[in-house]
């Protein structure tokens, strides 16, 4: 009687064993997917964080340049012909920039 209560307890436990190891494997893959969603979302914040920074950046110059370039052709009443310049100019820059990083995801995409 005493060997199966031995048995018995001994099953029991191996069970219990087993659940705590796959309750462990089961934390441990969240906590290691958790890491890596959350290495992803910083790259991207950052990442969106330094592009803003550089489109001010890219904002001002623009500006500079058609306020020495352009505003003394057309004179001082040259607002919406500035403003025109201006927004063809970051348009295109956007389009052109936009495409070529297409281009080279696309390209990266077919060598993997």
């Amino acid at each position: 009687m005493a060997i199966k209560k031995y048995s018995k307890s001994k099953l029991i436990y191996q069970e219990e064993v087993k659940k705590q190891r796959s309750i462990k494997n089961s934390i441990s893959h969240d906590a290691k997917r958790f890491q890596k969603e959350l290495a992803d979302r910083l790259l991207k914040l950052v990442t969106s964080g330094f592009g803003l920074v550089a489109a001010l950046a890219w904002n001002e110059l623009i500006k500079e340049i058609i306020s020495q370039y352009v505003e003394p052709i057309f004179g001082g009443g040259s607002g919406l012909i500035s403003l025109f310049i201006y927004a063809f100019a970051v348009t295109f820059l956007a389009v052109m920039i936009t495409y070529q990083l297409s281009k080279i995801v696309k390209d990266q995409g077919k060598e993997d």
